[in-house]
């Protein structure tokens, strides 16, 4: 980044910014990038300014800003974590690359309600089979969270912050939900990536079961599962139904966005996404 500006300078730019001429604009815009974040302090002020040309472009360059150190946390974040990497942190992370003002405290303390919600009504709810209908119940009747089936492509089903505002997903957005609130309540729920499709296990002791979190946690035995694949004239490898690493499921969610970007042709999207991938797969 260049030397600090002075007051003068910051308000000439500043001026400039809210210029009608695009290539006015295009060369301020360059000129304040080149400052790097440190411009950050005296653009955030304008993005409640009453001109609305300056309020949309310092708005457009706060959010650049915010979301090129969103990249970078993430970034960081999957290259000196491992197998076993904290998923939970890993979604909130990948959610500010997009959506940088993601408050991660807040939906974590809003799935801390769901389960604490869930802890009272399972008092007294012994069996395995029994609890889990009590979750399923609450969470896809009650509140209505559901697979998105009209717009199963929408990468907004990907980002587990919008999953959780429109309760909406797909299933691997749905399962790490379901997931993350079995370990609040400590529940033996892991994710199981089927090819195609993405579900979760409980096993314990004395019980195991699928859960199809897509399909409103509908339960699946091993033999479904196994027809599923046969179905899809996928090779019956045990490794299908085994729980899958935090680390692989994150790769997974990556891979959906990268795919969907690709698609879209959004070409800065889709590369940002296969540098997490490259990161997380090294």
């Amino acid at each position: 980044p260049e030397k600090a500006l002075s007051g003068a300078q910051r308000s000439a730019l500043l001026k400039l910014l809210a210029d009608e001429d695009p290539a006015i604009y295009s060369a301020i815009r360059k000129k304040i990038l080149s400052y790097g974040s440190e411009s950050l302090e005296w653009l955030r002020p304008e993005t409640a300014s009453s001109d609305p040309a300056l309020r949309r472009r310092t708005q457009e360059l706060v959010l650049f800003f915010d979301r090129q150190a969103s990249d970078n946390a993430f970034l960081a974040f999957c290259l000196k974590s491992g197998e076993d990497l904290d998923l939970e942190q890993g979604a909130w992370l990948l959610a500010q690359t997009r959506y940088p003002e993601t408050n991660p405290l807040g939906y974590q303390a809003l799935l801390d309600d769901y389960a604490g919600e869930l802890r009272f009504r399972l008092q007294g709810v012994a069996e395995a089979r029994d609890i889990l209908t009590v979750i399923n119940r609450y969470v896809f009747s009650e509140l209505s969270f559901a697979g998105d089936e009209a717009k199963y492509y929408d990468p907004e089903n990907n980002y587990l912050n919008r999953v959780m505002d429109r309760r909406l997903g797909n299933p691997i957005n749905l399962s790490l939900l379901y997931i993350l609130l079995a370990r609040r309540l400590r529940l033996p729920v892991a994710g199981v990536g089927l090819p195609g499709h993405f579900i979760c296990r409980f096993q314990s002791i004395s019980y195991e079961t699928y859960i199809d979190a897509f399909g409103r946690g509908k339960f699946l035995s091993k033999a479904d599962c196994i027809q599923y694949l046969s179905q899809g004239n996928y090779d019956l490898k045990d490794d299908y139904l085994a729980p899958v690493t935090p680390r692989r499921m994150l790769v997974r969610i990556c891979s959906n966005l990268h795919h969907i970007y690709r698609q879209a042709e959004q070409a800065e999207e889709s590369v940002r996404l296969q540098r997490y991938i490259v990161a997380l797969t090294r």
